[in-house]
């Protein structure tokens, strides 16, 4: 295998080894790494949007255009408050930079070629409406270009290591969360006769949990450009569970009188409408000839024929007819309600098996969660459009490849914008798949999937591992619904969108390689 020094010597016409690199030289390559950054980003958010906003659009509870809108605010509030961490995980920690020091020209092809490889799978995977990892394909991409330059030297394996493991645990961890959420709502609340009581006492809980965890994601740690990793341990823990404790308040004296008096009110008006609805079908019905009754007409004719023929007969025998016309409008009556109550249960099994009162408390709670994994993904993947970019950016400015200065935020801004784009071009294929395709979806099962998913995203980024959002959310739905029924689950789909995790990382580290191959040509 050749050394790092023949690798570098055979690479001379790429760089001018020993010296800073002349940055005008290459400015052709930063302004191509822009703009194929920009197409990523668009073509990231056409894939993801449906890892944030996909359920609740099938639960609908939010339109498409809502779930766009709310989209677009917080994935790029998520990306600049949230999203330098992981950035850096992917601009150093696949492979060591500082092996490109004196071969910047080399490194800023390389990053282009892993940007244009990601651009181009993410493109084919939403075409065919499955949702992949993005993450999976920035790491191929990345390591792929790499490995034509320096084979498996300088590769951070541990770093790669706990990201491989990240893409298996990922999916499990983030279903047994979201599942473990919607059993406790299953016991307390979804199997009550009458769940609106228990859903308003649990209200508060809910809402200070989706606070108390985005604030610490925000605050602990936080990015460099707004000052909050000055913030220490403690005061975070207080200004976090604080705020939650302030939130549940809020809910419990505010939110829940509201909630239950506009419920209680609707529940009220419904069963009017009910009522008012069966007596006009009585009407109706007792206005008309039914068969039933011209049948208890005739046997009435019949019966009164009788009894002029016969004066024998006992004097209770003229209301006879009277008798058999009553129980052929009751029997009819009560197939009418039989067959309206089985229509309507019917319909509640082909379409929500929530109760009506759980679908009022839980969809404000599922547009939340909504919001809370828009947010967290917005922090995690826009890293996956821009880490790249800072790469280039930072040698640009600095001429070398020795990557020390922190993430400039207008890039995590520049990176937002194209997510955003993409989700209002092209999001809806995608949406499709995750909220729709793959199993059935209710607000109560659509809050756990969103909730449980979104809090093991968001501890990841924290923590700054690359974890795949599409991972944790695909696993969180598959999850559920085997949990609610595991006959609703659309395995053959579930194998498919396998597969192309599976297929993703060599693919993209395939495709770079060979954009690598030919970048070198053309330099």
């Amino acid at each position: 295998m050749e050394t790092v020094s023949s690798v570098a010597t055979s690479l001379l016409p790429l760089t001018t080894a020993g010296n800073l690199l002349p940055m005008s030289d290459v400015l052709w390559m930063v302004i191509i790494g822009f703009i194929i950054s920009f197409i990523l980003s668009i073509a990231l958010g056409a894939n993801d949007v449906a890892n944030s906003f996909g359920t609740s659009v099938g639960a609908k509870v939010l339109t498409l255009y809502q779930a766009l809108f709310l989209a677009t605010i917080f994935e790029s509030l998520g990306a600049v408050l949230l999203g330098s961490k992981v950035a850096q995980t992917i601009q150093k920690g696949i492979f060591n930079p500082d092996m490109y020091v004196g071969m910047e020209e080399t490194l800023l092809a390389g990053e282009i070629a892993a940007l244009a490889a990601c651009a181009v799978w993410l493109f084919i995977a939403t075409a065919l409406k499955m949702p992949v990892s993005t993450t999976h394909s920035i790491v191929g991409a990345m390591l792929g270009f790499h490995l034509v330059i320096f084979q498996f030297e300088g590769v951070e394996w541990k770093e790669i290591g706990f990201i491989v493991l990240s893409w298996v645990t990922s999916p499990v961890l983030s279903g047994l969360c979201s599942t473990a959420i919607y059993i406790i709502m299953r016991y307390f609340i979804l199997t009550k006769k009458e769940p609106l009581e228990p859903g308003l006492r649990s209200l508060p809980i809910w809402y200070s949990l989706v606070v108390i965890v985005n604030f610490f994601s925000i605050f602990y740690d936080g990015p460099e450009g707004l000052g909050f990793d000055l913030i220490p341990l403690w005061a975070v823990f207080v200004i976090s569970f604080g705020s939650g404790f302030v939130t549940g308040l809020l809910v419990w004296f505010l939110v829940v009188p509201h909630v239950r008096r506009k419920i209680t009110a609707g529940a009220q008006v419904a069963a009017h409408d009910e009522n008012q609805s069966i007596m006009k079908k009585n009407v109706a019905y007792y206005s008309h000839d039914d068969t039933s009754l011209l049948q208890a007409s005739q046997e009435m004719a019949t019966e009164d024929r009788e009894e002029d023929v016969c004066n024998e007969c006992d004097s209770t025998e003229p209301i006879k007819g009277e008798v058999k016309r009553d129980e052929a409008r009751g029997r009819n009556m009560e197939e009418r309600q039989t067959e309206q109550s089985a229509t309507r249960e019917n319909k509640n099994s082909e379409t929500d098996d929530d109760h009506p009162h759980v679908r009022a408390l839980c969809s404000p709670l599922q547009i939340l969660s909504a919001v809370f994994a828009g947010f967290a993904h917005g922090g995690n993947d826009v890293s996956n459009a821009i880490g790249p970019l800072v790469s280039i950016w930072l040698i640009f400015q600095s001429g070398n490849a020795a990557q020390e200065d922190p993430i400039p935020l207008w890039i995590l801004f520049y990176g937002a914008t194209g997510i955003s784009l993409g989700l209002w071009a092209l999001g809806r294929r995608v949406i499709q798949t995750v909220g729709e395709d793959i199993t059935k979806l209710t607000p109560s099962s659509g809050f756990s999937i969103e909730l449980g998913a979104a809090m093991m995203v968001l501890l990841a980024s924290n923590v700054g591992i690359p974890i795949s959002t599409t991972h944790c959310k695909i696993g969180s739905v598959v999850f559920v619904g085997l949990v609610r029924d595991r006959r609703t689950v659309n395995w053959s789909l579930c194998g498919g969108i396998v597969l192309a995790w599976v297929v993703t990382l060599p693919v993209t580290a395939g495709i770079s390689a060979a954009f690598m191959a030919l970048l070198r040509l053309a330099v």
